[in-house]
């Protein structure tokens, strides 16, 4: 995300969860790609206004890692983004940091 989307390298909030065999419900063939039962799903909130050759950067560049460095086949990495408005966000401190002053990376957005 840092090299393909511009997030901060100190942006770091992440969930990852483990499921038993079965936990999950995808479809192995959907849109006619052949998935495994090592299926994975990333789903990433981040600020909207990114454009479309950013985004597909990112999958491509999420995939070949996945696979480079956990041997994940490239037909089991599902990706979404959810993109909401920047003072859709509190850091901490019940506050809506976005809303006021848009940090340098957020401002980049309004300019590309």
């Amino acid at each position: 995300m840092i090299e393909t989307i511009g997030i901060p390298a100190g942006d770091r909030f992440q969930i990852i969860t483990q499921h038993e065999p079965g936990d999950l419900i995808y479809d192995p063939t959907f849109y006619e790609i052949d998935r495994s039962e090592g299926f994975i799903a990333v789903q990433i909130t981040l600020a909207a206004g990114r454009t479309r050759e950013v985004k597909t950067n990112l999958y491509r560049r999420m995939t070949e890692l996945l696979a480079e460095r956990h041997q994940v086949r490239p037909q089991d990495v599902f990706i979404s983004l959810l993109e909401v408005a920047p003072e859709d966000f509190s850091l901490g401190n019940g506050k809506a940091q976005f809303a006021d002053a848009l940090p340098p990376h957020l401002q980049a957005l309004k300019t590309s």
